[in-house]
Formats: C-alpha cells, structure tokens, sequence
C-alpha cells in the first residue's frame, strides 16, 4: 500500500472504477470496550449457520482458533492510537513489529508464516518479490532470525508480489479459510478469511482481517454494507465492500 508517482497520475481513473477506496462507515463503534471473545472460533454466528469443517492442523484451523486481544483499540507500530477506531470488530493478538514495515499484503504474509513456523515447516516458509527474487527462511532457524527474516519481506515483497505468488480459485465454491482477497497494486489492498460457515441453503459467509497503514495492528473488520450481518459478509458473486476498499468477488486468492 506504498504509492508512487505513477499511482498519483492514473489514481484518478482508478478510483472510479469498481475497485476503489471507500468511506469508513458513519456509524462510530467504541473501540475501547472490552472484547468478549478469546478467539476467532468464539466469534458468534448468526441465526441458521454452522463453521464449515476444516482439517486438523490446517491453516484453517490455526487461524479459526486464533487468539483475539482483550480490548478493541488499534494501535499504530509506534504505540500510538490509531485516529480511526471504527472499522475493527476485534483486534488480533500478534505483532505488528515497531517499524512501519507490516502493512495490508504484509499482515496476511505474517498470519501465513507464523503458521509455517508453528508447524516447523520452515522450508515452505518463501515469498518473492515483483522481480521473482524469493526470500527463503531456510531449516535452521530461531525466533530471532525468523522475525529479522520478516522485517525484510515486509521491506521487499507487498500487495503486487504476493497477488503473483498466489494461485487462483476455480469456483466460488472453492473458497475457504486463509485465501485472500487482494488488489495488487500501489495502492492496493489484501485482506484474509479468518472463518467461515454456512446455512441449509448452502450460502457462505465469512469473517475479514487485514493489516492497514500505517503498520498497524491486525484486526477483523465490521462489515459496513450489511450491519445485520456484522462482522460477517455473504460470499457472493457481487462487489465486496470493506471498511477501506472494495474489491471484486473474483480477487480472491489461495495459497
């Protein structure tokens, strides 16, 4: 999400266009209060649907029973308060580092290694930046070089090279936990599936993260179009709009 003189030329066009920054929503949600659920799992569904099934062990998995912090606020890499505090239903328990490095592309790449690294599948652990130059962990490592090795993913790799490492989805139906939604681009934007669940009518919905900027902490967002639904969206074949961007239903990705 790091603009560049040629972005400033042609943004114009491209925001009007169907993918396109938006307003945060008017309606101002406290993110001072307490957070009532411990994980992502514990998020409540609405009334008719049921978590799909995930295998054990999986990303799914891992990111279903992520660990949710106990307040709603936001902050900034540098401690400070993000001004906006309307977007977030519940804030993710993980680092954002205290550079302005982890970004929107950059949360989603940490969320995937971290996981990695909790399996001790260090050797899967490789993103490539827009020349296709690829940043290996490798098998030995510590916590220590692990994090080091992410300060300079987030420093080379963003939304652009990641929309290139992911694969396409064939159908809607294929979508799962741990894809993504994402716009390469600078600006662009990348948001990944937290969790999802489904109704007797075989309809999906889904739970939203991202990172933002400045590096900021990772969060799951209030869905700004349908607040019956909050904070889950319906997996459709329309326009997503988020609290920061929309995009087309057919800018989702996995790995």
């Amino acid at each position: 999400m790091r603009p560049n003189l040629l972005m400033t030329i042609i943004l114009p066009f491209f925001y009007a266009t169907t993918e396109h920054q938006i307003d945060h929503p008017s309606t101002k949600m406290p993110s001072t209060e307490d957070n009532p659920y411990p994980t992502i799992n514990a998020i409540p569904l609405p009334e008719g649907y049921r978590r799909i099934d995930v295998e054990k062990k999986s990303f799914g998995e891992w990111l279903r029973n992520f660990s949710l912090k106990k307040n709603k606020t936001v902050y900034l890499y540098d401690g400070s308060v993000k001004s906006d505090q309307t977007v977030q239903f519940a804030v993710l328990n993980i680092s954002v580092g205290n550079k302005n490095l982890q970004q929107c592309a950059d949360a989603v790449i940490r969320l995937r290694a971290e996981y990695l690294y909790a399996q001790k599948r260090f050797s899967e652990i490789v993103f490539t930046d827009n020349n296709n130059k690829s940043y290996v962990l490798g098998p030995h490592t510590d916590r220590t070089h692990f994090d080091k090795y992410l300060e300079k993913v987030f420093s080379y790799c963003g939304t652009l090279s990641l929309e290139k490492q992911l694969h396409a989805i064939k159908t809607e139906n294929d979508i799962g936990l741990g894809d993504v939604l994402i716009q390469g681009g600078s600006p662009g934007h990348a948001m990944i599936i937290m969790d999802m669940a489904v109704n007797k009518q075989r309809q999906k919905i889904y739970l939203l993260a991202q990172g933002y900027m400045p590096a900021q902490d990772v969060h799951v967002v209030l869905n700004p179009i349908n607040r019956k639904m909050n904070p889950w969206y319906q997996l459709n074949n329309d326009a997503i709009s988020t609290p920061g961007w929309v995009f087309l239903s057919s800018k989702f990705k996995t790995w």
